[in-house]
């Protein structure tokens, strides 16, 4: 308990009060926000906003990084295996976030990498993490991953390696590239706004620690486990870790969130967004809650959602557009809605449905006693 307390504390203060000095930084290397103009579909209104300070996602990233190791030693809890493989990927997808927003930046041009590019690295950080995932088991053969799919725990009814060895792999490589691409991506759609992202990512991996929380209360192999509550026990491995590099994030994330809140002083860039997207994916996987993440991390969907429809709407009708604008949250903004409004009810949004997500997982737990 100790190493979450200080984890948490040491990443909010890291990016509380050293974000200024990163906003200086940034704009000493020009890493200036490029927005696109009106001719190519962007919102008019946006263009105040250009030459803000960007890549803040560094910040979080770095400020989780610190309160994560430091808490861990200074409480006693040395980091875990768990805990290491949610730092890939929220730095592996970080870094193909941040590659993306230098060569915006360098190039005065708001296209980076191209979206195959894009998917290309995405998949690159999925594959060891998922390969790293499914070995390591501990004392009791618990692994950080598991070749099932899972919902609330892991479903016996859906095991890649049932259909065998070899094609079990690349099902379940799949699987974890198929995540980790969409999981990314939707958060880095959801970043359009001043503090939408940060704000919904706070909602999502609070809950997040919550689920691995209570998994470490009741987890399997312990003393301190109920008889009349082992039936429902967790076999999940390094709860207690889960929960300390969430708890950093999340005090990261809230600490950047003074900073990115409107009217943002710094933009967290798609290196932020895609750190936000790899933990939660990873916290998923780990927490083997890949399909309740949908509902956790549903805010998050809105956006790709929307943009989905949209352009198969635009394609059947033959050029009508089903909304002003893609994502969502531009199409309230061409309707008239403030930015503040909007962000402010995607937050509500965010948590409510991580509440509910967080309700039924408890549900499902009493559902197995």
């Amino acid at each position: 308990m100790r190493s979450l307390l200080a984890a948490a504390t040491i990443s909010l203060a890291f990016t509380l009060f050293l974000t200024p000095l990163f906003i200086r930084l940034f704009e000493k290397l020009g890493w200036g926000q490029v927005i696109r103009t009106p001719e190519d579909g962007h919102n008019p209104n946006h263009q105040t906003k250009r030459g803000t300070p960007t890549m803040g996602g560094i910040v979080f990233i770095l400020g989780s990084l610190t309160g994560y190791f430091v808490g861990s030693f200074a409480g006693g809890t040395p980091p875990t295996t768990s805990g290491l493989l949610v730092i890939w990927m929220m730095v592996g997808l970080g870094l193909v976030g941040f590659i993306d927003d230098y060569m915006k930046v360098r190039q005065q041009r708001s296209l980076g990498l191209s979206g195959w590019r894009k998917v290309v690295g995405q998949i690159l950080v999925a594959v060891p993490f998922a390969i790293l995932a499914l070995n390591f088991p501990n004392s009791w053969g618990e692994t950080p991953a598991s070749p099932y799919i899972s919902f609330f725990r892991d479903i016996p009814a859906l095991s890649f390696m049932a259909l065998g060895a070899v094609v079990g792999w690349i099902l379940y490589l799949a699987w974890i590239s198929f995540m980790s691409v969409a999981w990314s991506n939707a958060t880095n759609l959801t970043d359009g706004l001043d503090g939408l992202a940060t704000g919904a990512g706070i909602f999502t991996v609070s809950a997040y620690s919550l689920v691995t929380f209570w998994q470490f209360q009741q987890r399997c192999h312990t003393a301190a486990l109920v008889d009349a509550y082992a039936n429902a026990c967790y076999p999940t491995r390094d709860p207690m870790g889960l929960t300390i590099i969430a708890a950093s994030f999340v005090g990261a994330l809230v600490g950047f969130l003074w900073w990115n809140a409107p009217k943002a002083k710094i933009f967290m860039g798609d290196v932020g967004s895609m750190a936000i997207g790899g933990v939660v994916v990873a916290m998923a996987v780990l927490s083997r809650t890949e399909i309740l993440a949908v509902i956790i991390a549903g805010v998050f969907i809105i956006g790709p959602g929307s943009v989905i429809l949209q352009r198969y709407y635009f394609k059947a009708t033959g050029g009508k557009r089903l909304f002003l604008m893609s994502p969502f949250h531009h199409h309230l903004e061409m309707r008239g809605w403030p930015e503040i409004t909007i962000v402010v009810r995607m937050w509500i949004i965010a948590g409510m449905l991580a509440v509910t997500g967080v309700g039924l997982f408890y549900v499902a737990w009493l559902a197995a006693l």
